[in-house]
């Protein structure tokens, strides 16, 4: 088990570049000793900074605090609203993430999504994995998937939810291909979030279930 941080920015965006280096030297060392899964930016629609999504490979609640004082977005006031939970990334076939330089434009979607809350949410979604799972196992083969996973409640007892990082270039893209996937029709995720996003050329380790 490890944690997803999902944290939204300030109104003055001019701290995200004066702390930007720094940043990029802490997430460069985590991700380098394979406790930084993936960290990648959320953009709005006008392809603008609006906040991080951060996935980390840390053991227990000990190594999210080590991080977030460690991270300058968050000691120097980039960041105002920081939300975590405990996530794991789903073991699949990923391919490598990339790698290059930073595309000049976005390149993937960021879908996070809660399941229903209602009594028969956690069978729906029990019901729906099997298939969900075969559809996103693909999806990791070809490249569609960078990253997927299960958000879980706080006692890291139920899977509540799930976050998927995907090769769609609008939100519009990305609806229509999950439109398709069990957890959709299959009425397990309720509230549905979605932002652009590109990736930094960070030293990542592989991901759970990618070749080494």
């Amino acid at each position: 088990m490890g944690y997803a941080v999902l944290a939204f920015d300030g109104p003055d965006p001019a701290r995200r570049m004066q702390a930007r280096s720094r940043h990029l030297a802490v997430i460069t060392a985590w991700a380098e000793d394979g406790r930084l899964a993936l960290g990648v930016p959320l953009f709005d629609a006008a392809f603008q900074p609006v906040g991080s999504l951060m996935i980390l490979e840390v053991p227990d609640r000990a190594g999210l605090d080590a991080y977030l004082a460690a991270e300058p977005f968050a000691a120097e006031g980039v960041w105002d609203r920081i939300e975590t939970m405990p996530f794991r990334i789903a073991p699949l076939p990923y391919r490598p993430l990339p790698s290059g330089p930073a595309a000049s434009s976005r390149t993937h979607t960021i879908t996070l999504a809660y399941d229903a809350q209602d009594g028969e949410a956690p069978a729906r979604r029990a019901s729906a994995r099997p298939p969900h799972l075969d559809r996103v196992t693909a999806w990791a083969k070809d490249g569609t998937l960078a990253l997927g996973g299960a958000i879980f409640d706080a006692d890291e007892a139920r899977m509540i939810g799930s976050i998927a990082v995907t090769a769609h270039a609008s939100d519009a893209e990305a609806e229509a291909a999950w439109a398709e996937d069990p957890y959709v029709t299959g009425g397990v995720w309720k509230d549905v979030q979605r932002w652009g996003t590109r990736f930094a050329p960070l030293p990542y380790r592989p991901l759970p279930g990618a070749a080494s």
